[in-house]
Order: C-alpha cells, then sequence, then structure tokens
C-alpha cells in the first residue's frame, strides 16, 4: 500500500487544525478552572444533561452525545457526584445500566458557570470568524464528524466508536 502524504496545503490546515484545537481548548479548560472550579469536560457533562427531559440521561447516551468512552464519562459522573452535582440511579428497564441526573445543585453550578464560558467561546472562537466562516466551519465539522462516525449500517456495526469500545446494549448501561 503507497502512503497517500498530505499535500503542502492539507499539511498547513492540519497543523493549524491542531494547534487552534489544543489552545482553544486550554484556554476553556482554564477559564472554567479559574472561574467554576472544573475542567472543560466536566462543564460539558452538565450542560448536555441540562438540556435533556428531567435533566436525564442514560450513561451510554451521555457518552455517545459527548462523543467520549464510558469508562472516561464514568469517572467524570463520578467526581460529579462526588460534589454533589451529578447523582446516578439504576435504569427501571435494564438494572446492569445507570442514568446520570443533574442536581439542583448542578444545574445553579451550570447556571453560574455558563455566562464566563460562553463568553471565552466567543471571544477565542466567533468574534475572529465571518458569519460565513461560521456556516463554514458548521459544515466542515458536522461533515467530519458524520464520516468518522460513519452513516447508515456502517455505523450500526462500528465497535470503534468511543462511546462502544466496551460491549455495549440498546439498555440502559
Amino acid at each position: 500500500m503507497t502512503t497517500r502524504w498530505l499535500t503542502p496545503e492539507e499539511q498547513r490546515a492540519w497543523r493549524a487544525y491542531i494547534a487552534a484545537s489544543y489552545l482553544l481548548e486550554d484556554a476553556l479548560d482554564r477559564q472554567l478552572q479559574q472561574e467554576a472550579g472544573m475542567p472543560h469536560l466536566y462543564y460539558t457533562i452538565l450542560s448536555a444533561l441540562s438540556e435533556t427531559p428531567q435533566r436525564t440521561l442514560r450513561m451510554t447516551d451521555l457518552a455517545k452525545a459527548l462523543k467520549i468512552t464510558r469508562s472516561r464519562l464514568t469517572y467524570a459522573v463520578t467526581r460529579l457526584e462526588k460534589d454533589g452535582l451529578v447523582r446516578r440511579e439504576d435504569c427501571q428497564m435494564d438494572k446492569r445500566g445507570s442514568l446520570a441526573i443533574l442536581t439542583d445543585e448542578g444545574m445553579a453550578v451550570l447556571e453560574r458557570a455558563a455566562p464566563g464560558h460562553v463568553e471565552m467561546v466567543r471571544t477565542a472562537l466567533f468574534e475572529h470568524l465571518t458569519e460565513e466562516q461560521v456556516g463554514q466551519l458548521e459544515e466542515i465539522f458536522t461533515g467530519v464528524a458524520s464520516a468518522l462516525q460513519g452513516d447508515g449500517e456502517k455505523a450500526a456495526a462500528s465497535d470503534d466508536l468511543p462511546w462502544r469500545r466496551r460491549s455495549s446494549s440498546q439498555q440502559c448501561s
């Protein structure tokens, strides 16, 4: 098999993406640590739960929504649970699974952290883009995510997605 090396243009684009994504994640983490005492991942978990009915999601569905492994999510939720921001309950449909539930305290912490986080996202990213570029950014990364997740039958069969890396069922786990 012949290696298809990146063109100079692709190499520049790739390096620009890597630099920007690392710097953006670092800026978001620093801002949230300073203002809310939590890393970006924890904020993202609270935010995802806040947008669901009853502020509740199955752990596997939450891992899928966040595009992370279930073990990484379990570690983070355990910490958030210790801090009283999230609680876990057994799933009534399948006792092997569990639900993550955003507590009132977790919602209050999220509401306090959200303005600073949104301002950081705006300052670090969106203030540097035109309206057209914002649309292009969405289109580009939606396409990349879709391709990486596969589509149709390929997506259903893929076990290499982060949230599927261990045995997965359609139950609550």
